[in-house]
């Protein structure tokens, strides 16, 4: 029970990660906007060992808004939103009378926002290199429901700093861009730190209208905190967590400014993790 209440909805992290499919800053007054849903359920786990076992079916359900805007030629600052975050457990039922052994819940919240800057390191050519600073602040509950164990946020105030470094060019006459980028989190109140990092390309698959990107994405914990993911009773957002990551996303542009998304995405191994994939839609807003 304790574990099955740990598990931690990292994919979280990477949904939450709704940046612009590029790593280019955006130009002074020019912005990027989302709002999106983004759901996952699991009936399984990977364990603190890497092996997956069941758990009763549960999951996390948010309406969020990301933003980027250029505040210079050099500058854009950024916020997500999770506005609605609901954290939930389906009833357990019987396979053979089908009454109900154990009643479901859930719990809503406004989740964990988060807000940041990017800084344009370098941007010659068709090469860009920018570094980000943004700040995780706990608004979200780490103790919701009956039994505390319903969280939408971890009840820490985190730092990631990241730098991406990505290259613009042609497959034939298709447009494409790859990128990478490597990350440190900076976790309180006990979590472990984090290193991150991942990689991603993208093609204009229709010119100005359709972009397909695949993401793969790391996250291992430097395992130097205090918290024992075992023992932090009531929350989902499970310290010492870590995955491996693939994803995939369609951006498609209905108007040169005004476009709709859908994300896939799984972690295809892990620790104190969902061995589900999460999934998110939303509409964009592309001011160039």
């Amino acid at each position: 029970m304790i574990l099955k209440r740990n598990i931690l909805i990292v994919i979280a992290i990477i949904s939450f990660s709704n940046s612009v499919f590029s790593q280019w800053t955006q130009e002074k007054n020019k912005g990027f906007y989302k709002l999106s849903a983004w759901y996952l359920e699991a009936d399984k786990h990977y364990t603190d060992t890497g092996e997956t076992d069941p758990n009763t079916t549960r999951g996390l359900f948010n309406i969020n808004l990301y933003g980027e805007y250029g505040i210079s030629k050099k500058f854009d600052v950024i916020a997500y939103i999770p506005f609605f975050s609901r954290s939930f457990e389906n009833s357990v039922v019987s396979g053979t009378t089908g009454e109900v052994i154990e009643k479901g819940e859930g719990f809503n919240s406004v989740g964990d926002i988060e807000f940041g800057i990017k800084y344009g390191i370098l941007n010659i050519k068709n090469y860009a290199w920018s570094t980000t600073l943004s700040f995780g602040i706990p608004t979200g509950s780490s103790e919701g429901g009956s039994d505390g164990s319903f969280q939408t946020g971890d009840g820490e105030f985190n730092q990631n700093l990241r730098t991406d470094f990505g290259i613009s060019y042609h497959l034939g006459e298709l447009p494409v861009y790859s990128k990478v980028y490597l990350g440190f989190n900076n976790r309180t109140k006990g979590f472990s730190d984090e290193f991150r990092t991942g990689l991603e390309f993208g093609a204009n698959i229709i010119k100005d209208k359709l972009w397909l990107i695949g993401k793969g994405d790391v996250l291992n914990s430097l395992k130097n905190g205090s918290l024992n993911s075992q023992n932090s009773q009531g929350s989902i957002f499970a310290n010492n967590i870590e995955f491996v990551s693939l994803g995939a996303e369609i951006n498609y542009y209905l108007t040169p400014k005004f476009g709709v998304s859908l994300n896939y995405s799984s972690a295809v191994s892990g620790r104190i993790i969902y061995a589900s994939p999460s999934i998110s839609g939303g509409i964009f807003l592309d001011i160039k």
